[in-house]
């Protein structure tokens, strides 16, 4: 009776730990284990939510009450393509489920469907206009988007019903750090952060809160919460993410595919691909570097001209990783693939990119992810006529920048989490594509970040040469496609802004990057620029 009696009052965290107790004691049923799961949930605790759910369950199949609590939990733990299965069969059974429809947002936020989220959002609103993190996201969305007005207008709306909604909070301290108002965004932060907060939202608020202090040239202060972020990142993912015996480092495993590509040795020749897709587009064109390197800038350079179809980080390979990668690392000899397969799995990656972006033929495709420099053995042996761009920028710019994003939960990002694996992992990435290049005859050419944004009209020139697409002036106006095609990467603020070099940002962190700077110099010697 107490726990209802809580839940009655609105006390969740109350009834969860009444629940916990009752659990102890020996009570199990529905109720008990999903309150119990929940209080497990927020502690960061995924698996074990997730198994008292699944208890949940056994005991009363098709509650969508548990149902709800799973694609939560999955959303948590990064299973996201499963998570939103789950909440669809959720609010195909029940409708009304507000807080399903409140979470299915939250999923498709994650997979970045930016249209489909916002009507999530709206439909859990409909139903219930009390809740606030609904609009939360809303006012979150839109002050990613620039637009300054509606994300106001939602946080307005939230903080009236929640002064701590989390969300709401984010909106408002993002839209006052793009307006170089620090001050206002730490006013916004330090309280919220006094609050109890999910861990993510914990994580978020730490980072926001160094973007605030970096606004105020308060660069030891900010990196102190940029650390405080990438540990509460790790505390929250540790069990998902962490590599271990079984779960190798995302560095392991670009090492593995380079230690592939030098044991086979030179490749003079490329099978030709004599068996053209329907569909399939004209040019195609992989771009590739590394997160922060400046792939969405010349993404949406590109994608500014007739012609061009642009895939914003799309999972265009899914198939293909299934087929040809392991978990470890490990690919199959890439020189004596069956020739059936290999059709079967260009059939499958034109189908996706159809699904995703709309029909390409006759067309050019610019298939943007900075990762795709780790396929690069794979996609030369699949798109033998494929051209691949490769983004350069500093390295220290690149790291540091890595370091003060929070990047969606994954291998990549735990890397990310802390500074020497950071730069560990971006060595061992460029020295794949570096391998992959002297070893493989394939189509490449490196566009300069500095460069670009230095001398932008030679630079996209050389570019659009290399690609076989004419010069046209709407390349210029990439700010603008930027904002009607909607950015879902990090880079989304910067590439809104127009051209501005925002190199030498390292400079002011250069005492905190000194530990990883004997990693970066052959890479700084390279591709750095001058202090």
């Amino acid at each position: 009776m107490q726990i209802e009696q809580a839940l009655a009052a609105g006390d969740v965290a109350r009834a969860a730990m009444l629940a916990e107790r009752a659990l102890a004691a020996g009570r199990v049923d529905p109720l008990v284990l999903n309150l119990a799961a929940w209080r497990r949930e927020e502690a960061g605790e995924f698996g074990g939510a997730h198994a008292l759910l699944q208890r949940a369950l056994v005991i009363s199949p098709g509650d969508v009450a548990v149902l709800g609590s799973i694609g939560a939990v999955l959303r948590k733990q990064g299973h996201l393509d499963e998570a939103l299965r789950v909440l669809d069969g959720v609010v195909a059974v029940e409708p009304r489920h507000a807080a399903a429809w409140l979470e299915r947002g939250y999923v498709l936020d994650a997979q970045r469907a930016d249209a489909a989220a916002t009507a999530s959002y709206d439909r859990a609103l409909a139903l219930d206009p009390t809740l606030s993190p609904a609009l939360g996201k809303l006012s979150d969305g839109a002050a990613r988007r620039g637009e300054a007005e509606n994300a106001r207008a939602y946080a307005e709306r939230a903080l009236a019903l929640n002064p701590h909604e989390p969300s709401a909070i984010f909106a408002l301290a993002v839209l006052a750090v793009e307006a170089r108002d620090g001050a206002a965004a730490e006013a916004l932060l330090r309280p919220l952060l006094e609050t109890r907060l999910a861990p993510e939202d914990r994580t978020r608020s730490l980072t926001l809160l160094g973007d605030a202090l970096d606004r105020l040239d308060r660069p030891a202060e900010a990196f102190d919460s940029y650390c405080a972020a990438q540990a509460s990142f790790r505390d929250t993912f540790r069990d998902s993410l962490e590599p271990g015996p079984d779960r190798p480092s995302h560095r392991a495993f670009i090492e593995a595919i380079r230690a592939q590509v030098v044991a086979t040795g030179p490749v003079a020749v490329l099978p030709p691909d004599d068996d053209p897709v329907p569909g399939a587009a004209a040019t195609h064109v992989f771009l590739l570097g590394y997160p922060r390197s400046g792939t969405t800038l010349i993404e949406n350079v590109l994608a500014s001209a007739p012609d061009v179809v642009a895939l914003e980080e799309r999972d265009t390979l899914a198939d293909v990783d299934e087929a040809l990668l392991s978990n470890d690392g490990t690919m199959p000899p890439l020189d004596s693939l069956d020739p059936a397969l290999l059709s079967r799995l260009r059939a499958a990656y034109w189908a996706r990119v159809a699904a995703l972006g709309g029909p390409v033929a006759g067309k050019v495709l610019v298939d943007m992810n900075p990762y795709n420099g780790i396929k690069l053995p794979i996609l030369a042996r699949l798109f033998p006529n494929a051209r691949f761009v490769v983004m350069r920028r500093d390295p220290r710019d690149v790291i540091l920048s890595c370091y003060r994003v929070n990047f969606t939960p994954g291998a990549g990002a735990w890397a990310f989490s802390d500074l020497k694996e950071a730069a560990r992992h971006y060595d061992a990435l460029m020295r794949l594509i570096d391998d992959a290049r002297a070893l493989l005859p394939i189509a490449c050419h490196d566009v300069r970040y500095d460069r670009l944004v230095c001398d932008f009209e030679p630079t996209v020139r050389a570019l659009a040469a290399f690609i076989g697409i004419a010069w046209t002036d709407d390349f210029a106006r990439f700010a603008s496609t930027a904002q009607s095609r909607g950015v879902r990467t990090a880079s989304a603020t910067q590439v809104r802004r127009g051209l501005y070099n925002g190199g030498g940002q390292w400079q002011r962190y250069a005492a905190q990057l000194a530990p990883v700077l004997p990693i970066l110099a052959p890479w700084v010697d390279r591709f750095g620029t001058a202090e």
